[in-house]
Formats: C-alpha cells, sequence, structure tokens
C-alpha cells in the first residue's frame, strides 16, 4: 500500500465519483477512522489513517489496487493516478465528518484562513441572548462539524450587528456561509479596504452597497 495519507487525500480529489459505491456501514467506519485520525497524535493517528486508507482498498478494489494508486474508471476518465495536486488527507474528513466542500488546494486554505479568525461557538452567541441559527449569521462549520460564528457578526456586548446581518441577508450567508465570510474578511477594491475593518466607522455606511454591488445581476 502506499502512504496511507496519500490514500486519503487520493479518495477527497475523487469522492464525488467514490462515496456511492461506498456502503453505508463502510461510510459509517471510515467516518469513525478519520474522527480517530484527526484527533489522535503520533502512532495512534498513524494507525487510525492507514485502517481508514485500507478499508479503501477492501472497499473500492478497483479503484485502489494493491499499489495504492487511484485508477482511471469509465465514469471519472478525468480522476488523476494519485488525485489532484495540492488534496491532503484531512480533505477526506472535511468531506465526511465536518459536511461541507471547503477542500482541496484553493478551498482549503480558504477554510483555514476564515476558521482563524475569532469566532465564537453556538453555546456562547446562546450566552450572549443571541440565537445562533438566526437567519442573516454566517456560521461556518469546523472540525467535527462544531458551529463557528465569525465574531465580528457582534458587538462587544453579545448582540447582533443589524448591519452586518443586512449585509449577510444581501448576501446569501445561510447558503454561502463560507463566500459570506470571505467578503467580510478579504479586501475588497470597491471599498478599497477589508470590510470587517470598517465596521465602528464611518465607511460602515457603504457596506451595505458594496454587497448589493457584489449580487446585482445575480
Amino acid at each position: 500500500m502506499s502512504d496511507p495519507r496519500t490514500r486519503l487525500a487520493a479518495a477527497a480529489a475523487a469522492w464525488d465519483e467514490l462515496r456511492p459505491l461506498l456502503a453505508p456501514e463502510a461510510l459509517e467506519r471510515l467516518a469513525l477512522l478519520l474522527s480517530e485520525a484527526r484527533r489522535s497524535t503520533g502512532e495512534a493517528a498513524e494507525r487510525a489513517a492507514l485502517l481508514a486508507a485500507r478499508l479503501l482498498g477492501e472497499q473500492l478494489p478497483d479503484r485502489f489496487p494493491g499499489d495504492g494508486r487511484l485508477t482511471l474508471a469509465p465514469e471519472a476518465p478525468e480522476a488523476p493516478a494519485e488525485g489532484r495536486p495540492g488534496f491532503v488527507a484531512d480533505d477526506l474528513a472535511v468531506l465526511v465528518l465536518d459536511g461541507h466542500r471547503m477542500i482541496g488546494p484553493v478551498l482549503g486554505e480558504v477554510r483555514d484562513r476564515l476558521l482563524a479568525a475569532p469566532s465564537l461557538g453556538d453555546a456562547q452567541a446562546l450566552e450572549g441572548g443571541c440565537d445562533p441559527y438566526a437567519p442573516g449569521l454566517i456560521r461556518l462549520r469546523a472540525a467535527g462539524g462544531l458551529i463557528r460564528l465569525p465574531a465580528f457578526q457582534f458587538t462587544a456586548d453579545g448582540a447582533v450587528r443589524e448591519r452586518v446581518r443586512a449585509v449577510n441577508l444581501v448576501l446569501d450567508a445561510d447558503a454561502d456561509p463560507w463566500g459570506a465570510a470571505d467578503w467580510w474578511l478579504s479586501p475588497n477594491a470597491w471599498l478599497a479596504a477589508v470590510p470587517v475593518a470598517l465596521l465602528g466607522t464611518e465607511g460602515e455606511r457603504d457596506l451595505l452597497a458594496a454587497a448589493q454591488y457584489l449580487t446585482e445581476g445575480e
């Protein structure tokens, strides 16, 4: 078998084709092993990764023969032999455990950057008197599917910033939370600033117009 983590990365790169081929009990077992590999360290983590890779080989022998290469298949002629460059083993855990598709060489970096920003858990939001599942809030799924709400959405006393909520509704944060968070936390040419930096300043009044400009014609 090739390096187990290489096999897991290859599976992430071709997950749309592979997932329907796995029986429900195999998916459940894979989830348990990926969870163990993620939360453990050292030999325990490597053993869990090895078992997860072996499970894929047993369940999908045509895709993962003995040397661990992901082979071509008639229904997936574009699938490369070792997965697409830039995918890593944890991308499979994101797909299976976290429930979103922010993976790969581009979106994986965006995911890590957005999750590194200050945030609150859903329990913390509730303690502040806010419904973390109310419309117009950005909710990102971190490791294990845990909900993280970017902290810029709230005032110091825990209230929701109404201008942020209004912008989030325009950005359709309920359907595309990662895109909305990236808008807030990335340089914006229309505003000549990172939008989140304008909160609490005179420039805050331009945020809604900037979001509307972005979504015009969609």
